[in-house]
């Protein structure tokens, strides 16, 4: 019935603008959205996703052209440069497609979709994403970054055979999008959970790097809902082959360039596999992820070098990412300063660190970075543990980290102002676990409650973000989980009534919007045709909102989510099956289910 509406919007809002004679104009001059606003002065005639715009592509018959980005992404920019600023590529764009800039923090189910469709196509996937679409909503073609000449041929390419074969274009889009698969579903009990977790112990170690830590061999992603799964399985049933991968990978990512040694905090990923040099863009996802996942591991391996960084990864949070006003969280600190250069907030030159430092602080800082090799950029030195410090130079560089610490705070750091809802969740959680060892987190945990509960959340819906004093678009499926979650974590901490039935209230509203008998939608009302339910859903950069709401479901006490939770649970076990590693978040809920039967 949505689609129909839409539909029927859609024919609407086209005979208005045929009547009407509508022109192309870029709509994102002073956008609420930082990313869309950097776009608004492009020559390119960038629309908004929505209904309008789907009807003025079927109206015209044009493609349209979705390109993905967020505004801490350093290729979204450079395409940006190099592309949308050539009025040859903007008058090419303007005249034969419907243009459309979409920030994937606003549309994370349009985002995911579209990723899917590229890696299916492609192989890979990635931002910035671009994607042409039929007038009638199907993907036809993904291109990630190209530079301009390359751009400027696809466009052409594709002008003359949409102008010459577009019934056929559309019908081979159309095929593509696959018929919905029979719904299965398992039984849940403990051989299958034990043969789940031995599957994805061997996935695990078949892609792991046993010399460096972390997964890959190119690049190094924190991938923290994988590492999270299997800490959770080595707390249950330890193994000294897992014990020593995690350890290290836990080691390196606190040692080396992904974690801000001077601010605290990580940074998105590594481009080497050897963890030294970081894309320098800070996400909030990725922060309240690792917090808790270190919280985690001090508790497992009775570290304490673990539980540091996880609260130098808040206090980060709380510092940098908190908004003063509102009390959300912002949801990026970007790679680039005020004059465009990658990661110079970041790198220190030789001799800024003489004026700043005392001779035994400078010492120490030469022999832990090792300054006697190259800098690591035109901008200077990354500060990082090349060498393993002692206890006496680790009391000397505190020191040191101080006065840099001031020091950068003159620096520039752009910050995408958006506070999404769920990563505020994420967030939210975070400080609400943390507080119950160091209190100076409660603070920041109830400013984001607040912020939550009295700016996003109303009668029930979630807005999907605050930026610039208003609220944008309606929250996703990610949103809700995120939320309740994180109102359920504030809840243990506090022990409060009111945010319990809140969360328990979410939780249920979550069920009833975004999952049916045939699966998960994640979003309640889509633009898109192909944008079909799904029986499981997986890990990404955050965890599988599905995946979450069952094991909140499972933990709330409340019989009528258990009963849900474990319906949704059994559905996406087959997936879950047939790609264990990518479905990691499903073990913690399977377990879960597994240990509250054996207890009945």
């Amino acid at each position: 019935m949505a689609q129909q509406a839409v539909a029927s919007a859609c024919c609407a809002l086209a005979l208005l603008f045929s009547a009407a004679g509508w022109a192309l104009e870029n709509r994102l001059i002073d956008h609420p959205s930082p990313y869309l606003a950097l776009h608004g002065a492009d020559p390119v005639a960038w629309q908004t996703w929505n209904a309008r715009t789907i009807a003025l592509a079927r109206q015209q018959h044009k493609l349209i052209y979705v390109s993905i980005g967020y505004f801490s992404c350093h290729w979204c920019h450079v395409m940006q440069q190099e592309s949308y600023r050539n009025p040859d590529i903007a008058a090419l764009l303007n005249r034969n497609f419907i243009p459309v800039k979409v920030d994937r923090e606003l549309e994370t189910g349009l985002d995911g979709y579209l990723q899917d469709f590229a890696e299916r196509t492609r192989g890979q996937a990635g931002w910035p994403l671009n994607v042409f679409l039929t007038p009638e909503g199907y993907p036809l073609l993904a291109v990630l970054y190209l530079p301009p000449q390359d751009f400027l041929g696809v466009l052409t390419q594709l002008s003359t055979r949409w102008g010459q074969q577009a019934p056929q274009l559309s019908a081979l889009a159309r095929a593509f999008i696959s018929k919905a698969m029979p719904v299965r579903a398992e039984p849940i009990n403990a051989g299958l959970r034990d043969g789940l977790e031995q599957l994805f112990n061997n996935e695990v170690m078949a892609r792991a790097d046993l010399f460096q830590g972390g997964f890959g061999s190119v690049n190094k992603f924190p991938m923290a809902p994988q590492l999270d799964a299997l800490l959770a399985i080595q707390a249950r049933q330890p193994r000294d082959a897992t014990r020593s991968f995690l350890t290290l990978t836990l080691d390196q990512m606190m040692r080396l360039g992904l974690y801000d040694a001077v601010g605290g905090g990580f940074f998105r990923y590594t481009t080497d596999p050897d963890w030294h040099t970081p894309h320098f863009e800070k996400m909030l996802y990725d922060n309240a992820q690792l917090a808790m996942l270190y919280l985690r591991a001090a508790d497992v391996f009775k570290r304490r070098a673990y539980r540091d960084t996880a609260h130098a990864t808040l206090d980060f949070m709380a510092a940098i990412l908190q908004d003063p006003k509102t009390g959300g969280l912002v949801s990026s600190a970007s790679a680039i300063d005020d004059q465009n250069r990658e990661g110079a907030t970041y790198l220190w030159q030789r001799s800024e660190l003489q004026r700043l430092l005392t001779a035994d602080e400078l010492r120490a800082v030469e022999k832990t970075w090792r300054l006697d090799l190259p800098a690591d950029s035109a901008y200077g030195y990354l500060p990082m543990q090349r060498v393993q410090p002692d206890s006496n130079t680790l009391s000397i560089l505190s020191g040191a980290y101080r006065k840099l610490a001031q020091a950068r705070a003159k620096r520039s750091l752009p910050l995408d102002s958006k506070q999404i809802a769920g990563l505020n969740g994420l967030a939210l959680s975070a400080f609400s676990r943390a507080a119950a060892i160091a209190p100076r987190h409660a603070v920041s945990a109830a400013k984001v409650r607040n912020f939550l509960v009295n700016q996003l959340l109303q009668q029930g819906r979630l807005a999907k973000a605050y930026a610039a004093g208003h609220k944008l678009g309606a929250g996703e499926l990610e949103d809700y989980v995120y939320v309740a979650a994180g109102l359920a974590d504030y809840a243990d901490f506090t022990g409060r009534r009111d945010d319990r039935a809140m969360a328990l209230a979410l939780l249920r509203t979550t069920w009833k919007r975004f999952f049916s008998a045939a699966g998960w939608k994640t979003q309640e009302a889509s633009l898109l045709p192909g944008m079909r339910v799904q029986a499981a859903l997986a890990d990404g950069a955050t965890p599988s909102a599905a995946a979450q709401l069952i094991a909140v479901s499972l933990a709330s006490g409340d019989r009528g989510l258990r009963k849900q939770a474990l319906q949704a649970l059994s559905l996406g076990l087959p997936d879950t099956r047939q790609a264990v590693f990518w479905h990691a978040s499903y073990l913690a809920a399977l377990n879960s289910a597994v240990a509250q039967s054996g207890r009945r």
